[in-house]
C-alpha cells in the first residue's frame, strides 16, 4: 500500500502510530488480529508492516508512507506576518485563477471552507483596527491612542488568535499556498519534490510478491499521489499492466487544485489515470464532509467526459461511531474530514485498515453499502498478501 495523507503536521512516523491506533480499533470491532511492525526508511516513502489474521485467514501488508510534512513544517515555521500576507497571496492567487468559482459551482461548501480563514482573519484585524482608532472615532485625547493601540495589540495577540487556533486559521492559510504550489507546480520546489517522491514510489513498486496494490490518498494528498502517480504512468505506460491496483481518493481535494487554470499538468494527470486500464478508481465521498467535492465526477471536471469515471462510494460517518462519539465531533469539520483514516467504533461499509491490510480485494469497497457489510469469513487456509502505497 502507498499512502499519501492529507495536509497536516505529522511525518511519517505519527502517520503509522496514527494506522496503528485506528487498525487495532477496527481489529476490535471486526474480530481479528493485527500487528504493526517498526518504521522502516526507504527514501520518501517509509514503511512498515503489518500482519492481520482470523481463525481462516491471513494477510501480510506493506505500507509506504509519501507524507509531505517537511513542507508543511516550513510553511508553518514562517514568521505570523509572512504566513499572514503570503496566505492573502495564495488566497489571491486562486480567486484569479478561477479556483474559488469553481468550488462554488461544484461544491459550495468547499467554497465556504476555501473563504472561512481569511474572512475570520479578516474579522480579527478589523476588530483590532477598530479597538486601536477607538480615541479618534470618540474625540478623545491623542495621547489615548497608546493605550488604546495597547489595548488592540493585546486583543488580537491574546484574545482573538488563540480563538482562531482553535479553528487551525494559519495551518488553512499554509494549505491554500500548498494548494497554488501543487496546481501551477510553482513554489515550495513543487517538481524536485514531486520527483523526488516519484524515485521512492517507483522503487517500492518493484518490491516482489504482492497481490494487490492499493495507493491510497486523503486530502490535499490526492493531488500528490495524482501529480506522483501520473508522473510515473507518463514515463512508464505500462507500469501496471498485469497488476491489480487500486486508487482509493479518500475525501479527495484533487479539484481544489484542479480547478485552478494554471493546473493543466495536474488535470492531464488526472485523464492518465482514469484511462490506465489497470487501474479501479474509488473515490469514497460523506454528505457530512465539507472538504471536499461531494458527488462530483473527478475527472469529467478536469476535461476527461470521454474517460472511465472513478466508482463513488457514499459513506456515512454516523454510522461508524457511536453516537457519543458522532456527537463529539460532527461540529469540527477538520476532525470529520480525517475520519476516513480513524478507526470505527461499530462495523460499516468502509474500514480503512481492512481496505488497506485485510483480506478483501480493496475493489471490492466500492459494491459494500448499509445492508451489505464486508464479510471476513473465507475457507480455511486462505493466505492473501497484500501490499499497499498511500498519500
Amino acid at each position: 500500500m502507498l499512502h499519501f495523507p492529507g495536509f497536516e503536521p505529522l511525518d511519517a512516523a505519527a502517520h503509522r502510530a496514527r494506522y496503528e491506533r485506528s487498525a487495532r480499533q477496527s481489529a476490535a470491532v471486526w474480530g481479528y488480529s493485527v500487528a504493526v511492525d517498526e518504521l522502516r526508511n526507504f527514501g520518501r516513502a517509509p514503511y512498515f508492516d503489518v500482519v492481520a489474521e482470523a481463525a481462516d485467514w491471513h494477510t501480510q501488508s506493506r505500507v509506504h508512507i509519501v507524507d509531505h510534512n517537511d513542507l508543511v513544517s516550513a510553511l508553518n515555521g514562517r514568521p505570523f506576518f509572512t504566513r499572514l500576507l503570503q496566505g492573502y497571496r495564495a488566497a489571491a492567487s486562486v480567486a484569479a485563477s478561477g479556483g474559488m468559482v469553481g468550488y462554488f459551482r461544484y461544491a459550495w461548501r468547499f467554497g465556504l471552507f476555501f473563504i472561512f480563514p481569511f474572512m475570520l482573519m479578516l474579522v480579527g484585524l478589523l476588530l483590532s483596527l477598530l479597538i486601536a482608532f477607538t480615541p479618534f472615532i470618540f474625540g478623545l485625547p491623542g495621547w489615548s491612542h497608546i493605550g488604546s493601540i495597547a489595548l488592540a495589540v493585546a486583543f488580537f495577540v491574546y484574545g482573538f488568535l488563540p480563538q482562531a487556533e482553535k479553528l487551525h486559521t494559519l495551518h488553512l492559510f499554509s494549505d491554500w499556498e500548498m494548494a497554488v504550489a501543487m496546481a501551477g507546480l510553482t513554489g515550495l520546489g513543487g517538481e524536485q519534490w514531486l520527483e523526488a517522491c516519484a524515485i521512492s514510489v517507483r522503487q517500492a513498486l518493484d518490491e516482489p510478491g504482492a497481490d494487490e496494490i492499493v495507493i491510497s490518498s486523503h486530502s490535499m494528498g490526492s493531488s500528490v499521489a495524482t501529480h506522483v502517480v501520473g508522473l510515473l504512468l507518463e514515463r512508464e505506460p505500462e507500469l501496471f499492466d498485469g497488476k491489480r491496483v487500486v486508487f482509493a481518493t479518500l475525501g479527495s481535494a484533487i479539484l481544489q487544485c484542479a480547478l485552478m487554470r494554471p493546473a493543466t499538468v495536474l488535470r492531464s494527470r488526472v485523464g492518465l489515470i482514469a484511462r490506465c486500464t489497470n487501474i479501479f478508481w474509488l473515490d469514497v465521498h460523506c454528505l457530512t464532509d465539507a472538504i471536499h467535492f461531494y458527488k462530483t465526477k473527478v475527472a469529467a471536471v478536469c476535461g476527461h467526459p470521454d474517460a472511465r469515471q472513478a466508482s463513488i462510494l457514499f459513506v456515512r460517518f454516523k454510522q461508524m461511531l457511536s453516537e457519543k462519539h458522532y456527537k463529539k465531533i460532527k461540529r469540527d469539520f477538520l476532525r470529520v474530514h480525517r475520519q476516513y483514516v480513524l478507526g470505527p467504533d461499530m462495523r460499516a461499509m468502509f474500514d480503512f485498515t481492512l481496505m488497506t491490510a485485510g483480506p478483501l480485494q480493496a475493489e471490492r469497497f466500492a459494491a459494500f453499502s448499509p445492508k451489505n457489510l464486508p464479510e471476513l469469513t473465507f475457507n480455511s487456509g486462505v493466505d492473501v498478501q497484500a501490499a499497499s502505497v498511500g498519500r
